[in-house]
């Protein structure tokens, strides 16, 4: 039986151990992934087999988009018009790798970007009480300037709602504010020129005053009814926005929960990291019954800073402290929900200290992950961690941000390094790619907002490959 298939029938068993050591699905011989989403990954980014030859005989990945538009001209594929797959094949080879333009530059540290779901708007987030909605479309140009309420330290997160008229934020406090951003003032001082809601996440806060927890991942559901949230009590909270209550409260992991999310848009399952090393998967119509997770995944040995999902119910990625960030099957997950993980290394803390070389190359013997993906530093801050886009890519890459002030961007399939940007001066705590161009926005503890895009002029891009950039001065 060949390996795919030994995979593709754990993973339909349900069976979570039919590797105990080293990442399941994974190739050492050829060095990549070996598993059923590199075979999905594939189909969403190869052209038509017509399309991808002239002539007889054997056609040659990459397809140059000159051959596939003859090839279209002629009908080759019998559609008379390119498919998703084919234009993958053809965006997924510009990558937003020149550049940067700065769009914004404050005084404070930078820890959010964040597109909305169209594109149309982006939103950043800055240490000092700020948040700034910009419009896309136009220029670039300041949408909404938010001054933002009752924070401790920074702000932790924002979330956009699907349909683009509300923003949530947090903080390392139990409230979670919302504002109305489709309102045409342009100025928003919370409670002052515009009302900043509080939604309470603590039954026992009795005001804005009490931090009793904060929260460091807020997200929308896909209808836009209901928040999740992972909080530094361990616990995930869901609030019905209808309802205005809190309406679940999870206590989910023995360390802080540093990122939460809805899997995808039915918001059945949601997927959690925390600091005590684990990613869980929480199905909420067995919840009540069960009172635990649906299965856990364990891979990595240092806590877990961010996660971020495919959005099909089945796979996600985490960036870890342990300097990696990891690829996972959810059909591969574990039901030791006691499963307690053992720290390598207690006396390192990775807020001031630097990675213990002795660690890098230890692997999880309970290593659950399909894939590793090595090179960035995630160090001093919460960094994140993302799929590509579906409509331009394929999601045929991650990519993440990095204490080393870059912006490092993955093969999901093969794991090679196909991109490095070089232009702060600071931790890159958060970057995103736009849903439908060839446009990466970053955003620095150098207090940066920076955009790297793919020239419009209609230039041959280079081989995709390692790409250095000189840093510029933004001052």
């Amino acid at each position: 039986m060949s390996r795919v298939r030994k995979v593709l029938d754990a993973c339909s068993s349900g069976n979570g151990n039919e590797e105990s050591s080293g990442n399941v699905g994974f190739n050492e011989e050829s060095n990549i992934l070996d598993h059923e989403i590199s075979q999905l990954t594939r189909m969403r980014t190869t052209p038509h087999e017509h399309l991808s030859r002239l002539l007889p005989g054997k056609g040659k990945l990459p397809v140059s988009p000159v051959k596939m538009l003859v090839g279209r001209e002629g009908n080759y594929s019998g559609r008379g018009r390119f498919s998703s797959s084919d234009c993958c094949h053809v965006l997924s080879r510009y990558l937003p790798i020149y550049g940067p333009s700065v769009i914004d530059s404050m005084k404070s540290c930078a820890y959010v970007s964040q597109f909305s779901e169209d594109g149309s708007l982006f939103v950043a987030g800055f240490q000092e009480s700020h948040i700034r909605i910009y419009n896309v479309d136009e220029g670039w140009k300041v949408q909404k300037d938010i001054r933002a309420r009752s924070l401790r330290w920074t702000i932790t997160d924002t979330s956009l709602s699907p349909d683009r008229h509300f923003l949530v934020y947090s903080s390392i406090s139990p409230v979670v504010h919302i504002v109305d951003v489709g309102s045409a003032e342009t100025e928003s001082v919370a409670n002052i020129t515009e009302i900043h809601e509080g939604l309470q996440f603590s039954s026992e806060a009795s005001d804005y005053d009490d931090y009793s927890f904060g929260i460091f991942s807020v997200k929308f559901s896909k209808d836009g009814r209901e928040l999740v949230a992972g909080s530094s009590d361990d616990s995930i909270y869901v609030y019905d926005l209808e309802a205005k209550r809190l309406s679940l409260k999870i206590p989910a992991h023995e360390s802080d929960v540093n990122a939460v999310c809805f899997a995808d848009e039915t918001g059945h399952l949601i997927y959690s990291g925390s600091d005590d090393n684990l990613c869980k998967v929480w199905d909420r119509r067995c919840l009540v019954a069960r009172g635990k997770p649906a299965g856990v995944l364990m891979g990595h040995v240092e806590g877990i800073t961010f996660i971020d999902t495919r959005g099909d119910g089945r796979y996600l990625i985490s960036n870890g402290k342990d300097q990696v960030i990891k690829l996972w099957d959810i059909r591969k997950m574990s039901s030791n929900v006691n499963y307690k993980p053992k720290r390598k290394f207690h006396e390192w803390d990775y807020r001031w200290m630097e990675y213990p070389e002795r660690l890098r190359n230890i692997r999880n013997p309970d290593d659950l992950s399909l894939f590793t993906y090595k090179g960035h530093t995630v160090l001093r801050t919460l960094i994140r961690c993302y799929f590509s886009p579906a409509f331009s890519t394929g999601q045929k890459y991650i990519y993440t941000g990095s204490t080393d002030a870059s912006i490092y961007i993955y093969d999901l399939v093969s794991g090679d390094q196909v991109g490095r940007l070089e232009f702060h001066e600071s931790p890159v705590r958060d970057c995103n790619w736009h849903p439908y161009f060839p446009m990466l926005t970053s955003s620095s503890w150098d207090g940066v907002i920076a955009n790297w895009e793919f020239p419009g002029n209609g230039e041959v891009p280079p081989p995709v490959k390692r790409i250095r950039r000189r840093r510029r001065a933004f001052y």
